[in-house]
């Protein structure tokens, strides 16, 4: 069955950085657009982040690009979020999703999440 394990959230100071990463098993990853979506208590979900197959076309939501890098190893099956000059309102819960522009906010594709927090 299709697993996607989170891991590499934190606690972090505000401009500090850290990288997410996500590993996928059950399906053909590199067949599969994928998305990072997060979540913060009280709030909706966000995407704020999508790759195509092969790592050549990326989305951005606003509030991250210039901080955020997707990127991803189709042979290691394995996806990534390098997130740099960390700020508060980044806090949140991260999930990766088996999903794109279409259907990142299914919680069906989603992952278990990894908590990120940025705070002084």
């Amino acid at each position: 069955q299709v697993q996607l394990v989170e891991s590499g959230g934190g606690m972090v100071q505000p401009g500090g950085s850290l990288r997410l990463s996500c590993a996928a098993s059950g399906f053909t990853f590199s067949n599969y657009e994928m998305s990072w979506v997060r979540q913060a208590p009280g709030k909706g979900p966000e995407r704020v982040s999508t790759i195509n197959t092969g790592g050549s076309t990326r989305y951005y939501l606003d509030s991250v690009k210039g901080r955020f890098t997707i990127s991803r190893d189709n042979a290691k099956n394995t996806l990534y979020l390098q997130m740099n000059s960390l700020k508060p309102e980044d806090t949140a819960l991260y999930y990766c999703a088996r999903a794109g522009t279409r259907t990142w906010y299914l919680r069906q594709y989603w992952g278990q999440g990894t908590q990120v927090t940025v705070s002084s």
